[in-house]
């Protein structure tokens, strides 16, 4: 395969996922000090990162268009 066609077929798998999935949520744990100073909990905080689904559909695009210009045959 031609690195382009690769680089497209990544493209599209991805843009795929993007539009098949809203949203990534992960945690981080942190300490916190509790009121007197000697008690120390652990607090687990949800960051979410949400994805576009105009991303995907660009995605999906570039991706369509680098296996088709991987097609086309060059004349040497």
């Amino acid at each position: 395969m031609r690195p382009y066609s690769v680089g497209g077929v990544l493209l599209i798998v991805f843009g795929v996922l993007a539009l098949s999935i809203h949203s990534v949520t992960y945690f981080t744990t942190e300490h916190a000090v509790g009121p007197l100073g000697f008690f120390e909990w652990d607090v687990s905080r949800p960051h979410t990162i949400i994805l576009s689904p105009l991303a995907g559909i660009v995605a999906i695009a570039a991706g369509a268009f680098l296996v088709l210009m991987a097609r086309r045959s060059t004349a040497t």
